[in-house]
């Protein structure tokens, strides 16, 4: 295997098949040795972190790409932390997805003259550039589609998707008793220019509620598995 990326909480390498292996890391992002998935480097390293986010993945890819949605997602390999995925092209220099039932965080701030922090939103999708020294910059679907990001159909085809993925992943959630207030995903597109959902879909990557409080990653991925 060869080594193309070295990342924050997980390593990329080439197969001879052509597809890639991702390799979970346990090393997570924070600050001051406080574990914090919006921060934007690796601030402390928690045994078995890496196993439960990878489990996680594995868990709503498999169910995700039974639904008919395109993912990466080939197959994983849970003693050795790994999971094969097929090759895809990011958007951009990276394009993070998030879709939202709840107004809080980032889109309450924003918008706080308008709504109430907790109102429902009705599926709410919104896209932002991956740059930290710009504080992730919403764009929208005209600029990407004028900066030659992506096509009109492939923005439409990513909305689509995230509403179906957020749905599939909150009504598990919600079977747990937990209940999903948004969740940030990353797409990809193959040669052929189509769709699909890339990289993981792990506690860090949403905001879950139980009993009415915000419930932590570490702990979500406990009550997940529990």
């Amino acid at each position: 295997m060869e080594l193309v990326y070295t990342g924050k909480t997980k390593n990329v390498y080439a197969l001879e098949n052509g597809n890639y292996l991702l390799k979970f890391k346990d090393d997570c992002t924070g600050k001051d040795g406080v574990f914090d998935p919006g921060e934007n480097s690796v601030g402390l390293t928690i045994e078995g972190v890496g196993d439960v986010n990878l489990r996680m993945s594995v868990y709503f890819f498999e169910k995700i790409n039974a639904a008919g949605i395109r993912t990466h997602y080939v197959s994983a390999d849970l003693k050795e932390t790994t999971m094969e995925v097929l090759p895809a092209k990011v958007f951009g220099k990276g394009l993070e997805v998030i879709c939202r039932h709840k107004a809080v965080g980032s889109f309450y701030r924003r918008y706080s003259d308008y709504v109430e922090e907790g109102a429902d939103l009705a599926e709410y999708v919104e896209t932002t550039f991956k740059n930290d020294e710009k504080g992730d910059p919403l764009v929208t679907k005209d600029a990407l589609v004028m900066l030659g990001v992506m096509s009109s159909q492939q923005y439409e085809d990513i909305k689509a998707m995230a509403q179906k993925i957020t749905r599939i992943v909150a009504d598990d959630l919600l079977s747990k008793g937990l209940v999903l207030y948004d969740i940030k995903f990353e797409f990809g597109y193959d040669k052929d220019g189509n769709v699909m959902l890339i990289d993981e879909i792990a506690s860090g990557n949403m905001r879950v509620y139980k009993d009415g409080r915000y419930v932590d990653p570490m702990t979500l991925s406990k009550l997940f598995f529990a």
